[in-house]
């Protein structure tokens, strides 16, 4: 099933300047007798992660008639216009990010609080440690499964990232157990949930993260105009690296880079890198690059928001994390017919058939063997796409829609959400002061 144009039970449409649009007309007004949700979390936008899905399961509710309230730093405009929704923002005050979490948990609170008080049978869903609200979290992210220290940060961010990975990991043991019902976004993190923090098998379920109908097969057009963007000539092979570029080296393109100098060194490689993704490491990493003299072999973008247009270039995608929940880039990848090659580690890599087994990284610190990947994958491009297509189908056919609604038919399980008192709300649910 595709959310394009126009979907009848709401949902993104993934043609370019697409819109959020319920199935409601302009203006219409919110039904006393409709279901109510209210969902909390960081932003609500189509730019990816778990913005995008928190965003499509909003347009979900909305097409299905619910009356939905977002609670939220971020809320896409088009997403914000339709009449099923009410928005509440909280403010992110400046580079204080724990600030606004605080805030982020209290709003979230408030307005759970007074939804449920009002709407007998309303349902809230918030996002991991952002809301302590006990009724059903969507868990994206287990911050107590990647704690390494940031070494090769400034002293004031590793003190900064620790004292913010300490309170994160303590807030997660209440606020995780306290839910009656948690999502996981795949077997792994179900896993850490239950092995971790110690939450009762029974509480959790696992649903897949979506696909767009915007990740489909490259069209012969599409692969030379995102080449000539790029400019790679049309015979070269071309790797993809797309993720952020953290001091903690979670992503894991610092062994990709290690891999990727042997690689070089060879005579008989011939493939070029392209590298997206921001953030605060970004510019050692371009110093790096600068410095090992293979500038004509690798092209960094920074923060981009052509994703598409890089994985239509490419020819495999590469990500050796060392922690991932999921791995949306690896599924876009692979929805546009793209190999990827990533951590077995990863939530993504239990969707991989057996065959496809030569793609997952057993050690995501292991460059030897990464290098041994790439070059049997070099050696054997038309049998990886051959064996990647059955995996392609399976995931492009897993919609946002179906996602979203197996979220909602897995609340309906679930008994209203409790009416907590404000008192018991401060006293139980306000606990965490680190």
């Amino acid at each position: 099933m595709s959310l394009a144009g126009g979907n009848p039970q709401g949902g993104w449409r993934d043609s370019p300047g697409g819109d959020w649009r319920g199935s409601e007309p302009p203006g219409q007004p919110a039904r006393s007798d409709a279901p109510a949700w209210v969902l909390v979390a960081g932003d609500f936008h189509r730019a990816g992660g778990m913005d995008r899905a928190n965003a499509e399961l909003a347009a979900y509710l909305c097409g299905t008639g619910a009356d939905v309230h977002l609670v939220s730093f971020r809320v896409d405009p088009d997403l914000e216009s339709n009449p099923r929704v009410q928005v509440h923002l909280a403010r992110r005050a400046g580079a204080a990010h724990f600030l606004g979490q605080r805030q982020l948990d209290r709003l979230g609170r408030a307005v759970a609080g007074d939804v449920v008080a009002r709407r007998p049978g309303a349902r809230v869903l918030v996002n991991g440690v952002n809301c302590a609200w006990p009724d059903i979290n969507w868990v994206h992210y287990v911050h107590r499964e990647w704690m390494a220290s940031p070494s090769q940060a400034p002293l004031w961010f590793r003190v900064k990232h620790g004292i913010d990975t300490w309170s994160h990991a303590r807030k997660e043991l209440r606020v995780l157990r306290s839910a009656r019902l948690l999502i996981a976004n795949s077997e792994r993190t179900r896993s850490d949930l239950i092995r971790d923090v110690g939450v009762e098998p029974e509480r959790v379920r696992t649903v897949y993260l979506g696909s767009g109908s915007e990740w489909q097969s490259i069209t012969p057009d599409r692969r030379v105009a995102a080449r000539s963007w790029l400019g790679v000539p049309a015979d070269r092979p071309l790797a993809a690296f797309v993720g952020a570029f953290g001091y903690d080296s979670r992503k894991g393109f610092d062994t990709l880079w290690t891999a990727w100098e042997a690689l070089c060194a060879r005579t008989d490689w011939d493939a070029d890198l392209v590298v997206a993704g921001g953030g605060r490491a970004l510019a050692r990493w371009r110093e790096v690059i600068d410095r090992s003299g293979l500038g004509s072999r690798v092209r960094i973008l920074g923060f981009t928001d052509r994703v598409a247009d890089i994985l239509a270039a490419a020819d495999v995608l590469v990500s050796p994390v060392r922690y991932e929940s999921y791995g949306l880039n690896v599924q876009e990848a692979i929805c546009c017919g793209v190999p990827a090659i990533v951590s077995r580690g990863a939530g993504v890599a239990e969707r991989y058939s057996p065959d496809l087994a030569d793609l997952l990284l057993p050690n995501p610190d292991d460059a030897p063997d990464l290098v041994a990947r790439m070059l049997r994958w070099r050696g054997q491009i038309d049998e990886y796409l051959r064996r990647l297509r059955p995996l392609t189908a399976t995931l492009r056919n897993w919609t946002w829609r179906d996602m979203a609604a197996q979220i909602v038919t897995v609340a309906e399980t679930l008994e209203p959400s409790p009416v907590l008192s404000r008192s018991r709300t401060r006293r139980e649910l306000d606990g965490d002061r680190g």
